[in-house]
């Protein structure tokens, strides 16, 4: 029997399961998590499941219909780990609490007080410190679509409107990394949803249509931003753009419960204003995720901001670089004005010491904030007067500047810092509920509550010493249980001495129990002082964050700040300990590096890493690398890479000098392996990659490609590699750095806008050295079975390999003579026919007869040959 079905009938469930079922009802899409006590406990299917990807015990509860009902449960104290764990796994959970009073009378009243998906989470133990949750939501209506982004979280909320187009969907969704993506559920295209499962691991949640409507997703945009119009934020002609946003605007009050004070302001991006990175190129490039397990991303290795807010900007600006060279210069000014005086030292000392209040502020504004968030917002506050300080000296030699720009919109919270340190107390509890987090002297009527609680224990020895000296009983005592209260004993020889004043309250076997007038108001007073004291509290905390909710703006204008100055600061600390260059940027197409380098390669390589140069240019646009495996070519190409793309992040390079042109798109193709989920050879995910990029490259794209051909036959391979040269080089006509070992393809080197360079290595007594240098030419051999040696090949093999070689080598060059001869001694057509007469006594004559062809080696018999064309003109 399903879960439906046993709802439709309650009569035969106890109250508790008959709330549990009407509570499910109503988020059947949900693990629900139902409070009962110290546990958080779900039933039916919810346990099996949430047992299964937990690897929690499923035990039972009750019967349903003559079964066993499943049961599961997480302790409260611990749920935040289990909650992470579910949602990494792309689950969605409903928190339901109890939320009504204890009565005696039924099981408590619960609700559900929010709902956590993947996109929608806002608690540090539930969010990596430089991870985002970014709810992403489309609409689809005639060949158009609407992409809209929100980040509780952060507070971000952007969306743009475009052609449908699978392609630059593909780009967008890799470049906004949606958590959670929101889908409107009679969207019927199922080239889209095939597209985002393709590229994309993340969970898709369907929404009611209405959620989408166009109709309203004006007013729902104007009533959460507070305005009248959305004309000041340029989105009125895209409609589209508009739903999308709206049908986030509605996920995230269903989800949270609340109002979304914080979401404040709308931006709207075009896809134009980045490079685009496909994912495979992501991927390649280790901007964010290493490709092998112990390896190093450039996030990682670059990353040392002092605040969490600055670690996600940073990751945000590598996963998308801009390409406003206004704004990257200014970028670049801060961080050479940093540099100038070595201030990045004093400006971190203060960053260091700044909590995580991005993420406060977003807890602040759902009020789901805890005591220590406020402990944090606070620290925070007092920091910045020694921020702007630390700032002043630059702001003195660089008026006008950005650091400068950055300096006032810190603004000035001294006013809610003082408040904060009145109100909450230095070191308050981790929940609400534990009590004192006010802070004492704050407020008069909690402090008199306190007094009561606190100062309960002298009050009761004070009655007692007064009641013995008034009775003359000296055995009377006062004490007190959860079931009788606040009570006088005395034993049952001494009770018929008790005063008229002694109330009897319980008889005991060999006692009698009193309460009095005075110690009756005591108890009511005391009993109700601690419940009265924490409503008390929460009622000044909730007023408190009231009152923040008034400075949210300002608030998130100064974290922002604090993020930009803190990532500034990180570039010029990695510019200063790694020795790298301001970059400049050109209008002409082109990329000019002198003596680059690949930043993690040189990081985490203990030798010297050797820089190489890259200049590429419409008029030299593809350079065609030859050398051997493990020579650098694939290092060498990525550097160019990185180096473009920290350059349009606005950071310093690793090179001695870097000038680039404009940049629209980075494209990969470096190594391969079997897709076996689709299907897909090698040799298929290559040629698929490829074609990505033939048919989106441009004049302005920079393509890396690495072996195309190699996974299939030797002259389908050359043939394939040979077409994608002259496409890239004469159709499209962009920036490429070409790796192969088809040295067949270094001929080319004769076209327009081809070069040939290659990878140095020698031999030193049939040992391999590997020099990483790149120079122009060919290369003259692939040393092949040099590293296998190094790979450490048996030397058997490397032996009987080494036999082959020669003689492969040996029937090439049979070969290669057997169809000159044929081509020399075959009887030419009449068309072929020239007649040359030849003079008697000529020097070309002359010095053929003196040749001694046998003792020539190759180079000298081309030299010869070409003096001999020079004697014949002449």
């Amino acid at each position: 029997m399903t879960l439906s079905e046993i709802a439709t009938d309650l009569s035969s469930h106890t109250p508790m399961m008959q709330q549990y079922l009407k509570v499910k009802a109503q988020h059947q899409h949900a693990l629900l998590f139902y409070r009962m006590g110290d546990f958080y406990e779900l039933f039916f299917t919810d346990a099996q499941k949430a047992a299964k990807l937990l690897g929690i015990t499923l035990t039972h509860r009750g019967k349903s219909n003559g079964q066993p009902i499943p049961m599961a449960g997480v302790p409260y104290h611990a749920a935040e780990g289990y909650l992470a764990r579910l949602v990494k796994k792309g689950e969605t959970v409903a928190i339901c609490e109890q939320v009504g009073e204890v009565t005696g009378k039924g099981p408590v009243e619960r609700a559900v007080v929010r709902i956590i998906t993947p996109g929608t989470l806002t608690d540090d133990a539930l969010l990596g410190a430089h991870q985002s949750s970014n709810l992403v939501a489309i609409c689809v209506q005639q060949q158009q679509i609407g992409l809209a982004l929100l980040d509780i979280s952060a507070s971000i909320f952007k969306v743009q409107q475009q052609t449908f187009d699978p392609d630059r969907l593909a780009l967008e969704l890799a470049r906004l990394c949606p958590s959670e993506i929101l889908i409107d559920e009679d969207l019927v295209d199922l080239q889209i949803i095939e597209q985002i499962k393709k590229n994309l691991d993340c969970p898709i949640s369907k929404r009611p249509n209405v959620d989408f409507n166009l109709n309203n997703a004006e007013k729902t945009l104007c009533d959460q931003l507070r305005v009248a119009t959305l004309a000041g934020f340029g989105i009125d002609h895209l409609p589209l753009a508009k739903a999308a946003a709206a049908a986030l605007i509605h996920y995230a009050k269903e989800t949270q419960k609340t109002a979304l004070p914080h979401i404040c302001s709308l931006q709207l991006e075009q896809s134009s204003d980045f490079i685009a990175l496909d994912p495979v190129t992501r991927r390649n490039l280790e901007i964010t995720e290493a490709l092998f397990e112990h390896g190093t991303s450039l996030f990682e290795l670059i990353n040392d901001c002092q605040t969490a807010m600055g670690g996600r900007l940073l990751r945000r600006n590598l996963m998308q670089p801009i390409r406003d060279t206004a704004i990257l210069d200014q970028r670049l000014d801060a961080i050479e004005h940093v540099l100038t005086g070595d201030h990045s030292t004093p400006i971190r000392d203060v960053l260091k010491d700044i909590s995580d209040i991005e993420r406060v502020l977003s807890r602040v504004a759902l009020g789901s904030a805890r005591p220590r968030d406020l402990v944090q917002l606070r620290q925070g506050c007092g920091q910045l007067p020694a921020l702007k300080q630390s700032l002043s000296a630059i702001i003195q030699q660089y008026p006008q500047s950005l650091i400068q720009q950055l300096a006032e919109e810190l603004g000035d919270f001294q006013g809610l810092h003082q408040q904060l340190l009145l109100a909450i107390a230095e070191n308050p509890p981790v929940l609400l509920r534990d009590g004192n987090v006010i802070a004492e002297g704050y407020d008069v009527e909690l402090d008199e509550l306190r007094q009561i609680r606190d100062h309960a224990g002298k009050f009761l020895l004070d009655l007692e010493i007064k009641e013995r000296e008034h009775t003359g009983i000296q055995t009377l005592k006062i004490g007190y249980n959860r079931v009788s209260g606040y009570y006088i004993e005395l034993s049952r020889a001494q009770a018929e001495n008790a005063p008229a004043h002694f109330i009897r309250r319980q008889t005991l076997k060999n006692t009698e129990r009193y309460i009095t007038p005075e110690l009756k108001s005591f108890e009511d007073k005391v009993l109700s002082s601690e419940s009265r004291a924490l409503a008390r509290e929460k009622m000044l905390f909730e007023q408190l964050l009231d009152e923040l909710r008034t400075h949210l703006g300002e608030l998130q204008q100064m974290t922002a700040a604090i993020a930009q100055l803190d990532v500034i600061c990180n570039f010029a600390k990695q510019a200063q300990l790694q020795r790298w260059c301001r970059p400049s940027f050109s209008p002409e197409i082109g990329i000019r590096i002198e003596a680059g380098r690949h930043p993690v390669v040189e990081a985490i390589n203990k030798s010297p890493f050797t820089p190489n140069n890259t200049h590429l240019d419409f008029q030299h646009r593809m350079a065609i690398i030859t050398g051997p495996n493990m020579g650098g070519k694939s290092t060498y190409m990525r550097q160019t890479a990185l180096i473009s793309l920290l350059a349009y992040c606005g950071s310093f390079v690793p090179a001695q000098s870097a000038c680039l042109g404009p940049i629209d798109r980075i494209f990969t193709r470096i190594g391969s392996a079997d897709d076996l989920s689709s299907g897909k050879s090698t040799f298929m995910v290559e040629m698929t990659e490829t074609a990505q990029i033939l048919h989106h490259a441009t004049q302005q794209s920079l393509v890396l490609m690495d072996e195309v051909g190699r996974g299939t036959s030797t002259y389908d391979g050359l043939s394939l590699a040979w077409a994608c040269v002259l496409d890239l080089t004469k159709r499209i006509k962009c920036l490429c750095l070409f790796a192969t070992h088809y040295f067949e393809l270094t001929e080319l080197g004769h076209e327009i806008g081809i070069d040939n360079y290659h990878v140095t290595a020698k031999e030193v007594n049939g040992q391999l050295i590997l020099l990483h240098k790149v120079q122009s030419g060919p290369a003259s051999q692939s040393h092949g079975l040099q590293v296998a040696k190094l790979a450490g090949i048996p030397v058997a093999v490397i032996q009987e390999a080494q036999k082959r070689l020669k003689i492969l080598e040996k029937q090439h060059i049979q070969q290669q003579q057997k169809s000159l001869q044929n081509d020399l001694f075959a009887a030419p057509s009449e068309a072929e026919v020239v007649y040359v007469e030849v003079a008697q006594s000529s020097p070309v004559l002359e010095q053929l007869q003196h040749l001694d062809v046998d003792d020539l080696t190759p180079r000298q018999a081309l030299d010869q040959l070409y003096a001999l064309k020079k004697l014949l003109k002449q």
